[in-house]
């Protein structure tokens, strides 16, 4: 065994254990393109990064003046616990993003993390109905090729490669039904329609529910768009209403799951806003958010909490069960604050609707001659291109091509980085216990500020890369 030097040794227990790997050491003053360092060599690489970090940078890295303010809150904040006492920045972002709901929030928990606002909202629900009296409710409905979290929690209600390790020691299959997910690339068959597709869906969920007995079920927990796990599907006309509706019949809450595709990355303040497949009956009943609130500036997501919620707890016990050490963090919720209103000063989402428009719009134009660009999907500039071997049957690549990261490590030699995921359509675990992961996609998510010469230069990047994997499993 090689000893390293203790230069070469990482003191950082997460990734590929005691490899430092590229450190990143700045960005340009664009806020678009991060430099990458070797410790080893200290060799410096400059890329442009279509994926924001993990669909975080909102407003792009070290914008100057986000950073500047950060000096002054970073003086003035003060740490409390928020069981004991409460802060203005929390309450004023609170009340900023109820504002921009249309009316479909009345409250907001602030966590530090996408994975613990879902963890809260697990409790929040159960909590919902002891207010109510009812002591039965237990049990969540979720979907497969879900992502909520990484915690046990949110693994649970989960699905996908990331749980099988632990699934021993998360919460039961009887506590977390799952249920298909909307994904109308391959669901949407041949003689059947979109209309046809989405019943068959939201049947699935109504007998779901009866199969479950509907008085234990505390909710129904959806992505609105689903991100990495199988790539940017949005849903097809109604399904959120349905579901919703079904929910709500049986005594559940509706929940959505907005922590990477929402707060303006798919061109809307609330994805489930979006009029082509949004909600036309109000919001959901709790909606997580994160990465995008604080654009990576500060750990900050949070749970919005609809005014029907709120007053069951209200005119109930007037408290919440329990709180943790950074929940409404003041220095946090100042920062993310100052986020949002320049986002929206500078009309940022806007600006994601329509660019982001233009570069879905390029990568199909681009890869209408790719034999394995299956699909081009999403909304804004979340967008994912799912890789197929054949086009026509959409049949998957082998699962030692890795198609999806093999193309995202071809992006990052052109100086890109993209979110390459194996796994789209399935995962499972082997009888020898090795894990197969079946289907891949691509995804970029851009900052907010990225413009058209920035489209051109991501939709390029993909198609090349596509193209080249193609020549290399088929020849030119």
């Amino acid at each position: 065994m090689t000893v390293q030097s203790r230069n070469n040794t990482s003191f950082v227990f997460q990734r590929k254990i005691n490899d430092k790997g590229l450190l990143c050491v700045g960005a340009k003053p664009d806020g678009k393109h991060i430099i990458l360092e070797d410790p080893a060599t200290k060799e410096q690489k400059v890329i442009f990064d279509a994926v924001s970090g993990a669909a975080v940078s909102s407003l792009g890295h070290c914008d100057p003046e986000i950073t500047a303010l950060m000096g002054e809150y970073a003086k003035e904040s003060v740490y409390t616990f928020g069981a004991y006492f409460a802060n203005y920045a929390a309450e004023e972002l609170g009340e900023f993003l109820c504002d921009k709901s249309e009316g479909a929030f009345a409250s907001a928990l602030w966590t530090a993390s996408g994975s613990e606002a879902n963890e809260n909202a697990l409790k929040i629900m159960k909590q919902y109905h002891l207010e109510l009296g009812d002591k039965k409710r237990f049990k969540f409905i979720s979907r497969k090729q879900s992502y909520h979290g990484f915690t046990v929690g949110t693994l649970s209600i989960g699905d996908g490669s990331r749980k099988y390790p632990f699934k021993d020691i998360l919460l039961s299959d009887e506590q977390t039904p799952k249920i298909s997910p909307c994904y109308a690339y391959r669901g949407v068959k041949e003689g059947v329609t979109e209309e046809q597709y989405t019943k068959m869906l939201l049947d699935e969920l109504e007998q779901t529910f009866i199969d479950n007995d509907p008085s234990t079920v505390a909710g129904v927990i959806f992505e609105t768009v689903c991100g990495s796990t199988f790539g940017t599907p949005t849903p097809t006309k109604g399904y959120l209403d349905g579901a919703k509706a079904i929910a709500h019949k049986y005594g559940a809450l509706f929940m959505l799951d907005e922590v990477m595709c929402g707060l303006g990355r798919c061109g809307y303040p609330f994805t489930f806003m979006h009029p082509d497949f949004g909600l036309t009956t109000g919001g959901p009943d709790l909606c997580a958010v994160g990465k995008t609130i604080g654009s990576g500036f500060v750990t900050l997501a949070g749970l919005l909490v609809s005014p029907g919620v709120k007053s069951v707890f209200e005119n109930g016990s007037g408290y919440i069960l329990g709180g943790q050490t950074y929940h409404s963090h003041d220095f946090n919720c100042r920062v993310g604050l100052a986020v949002q209103k320049k986002i929206y000063r500078d009309n940022l989402i806007e600006n994601v609707r329509e660019t982001g428009e233009y570069l879905k719009q390029q990568l199909k134009e681009k890869l209408k001659d790719s034999k394995i660009a299956g699909d081009v999907r999403g909304a804004g500039n979340f967008l994912s291109v799912e890789i197929v071997s054949d086009k026509a049957t959409k049949e998957p690549f082998a699962t030692s091509v890795k198609a999806g990261p093999t193309v995202a490590a071809k992006c990052f030699e052109k100086g890109m980085t993209a979110m390459g995921v194996s796994g789209t359509l399935y995962s499972k675990v082997e009888e020898d216990g090795t894990l197969t992961m079946v289907g891949d996609h691509v995804t970029v998510a851009p900052a907010f500020i990225f413009t058209k010469a920035d489209a051109d230069f991501i939709s390029t990047t993909i198609a090349d890369s596509l193209f080249e994997l193609e020549a290399q499993q088929f020849g030119k």
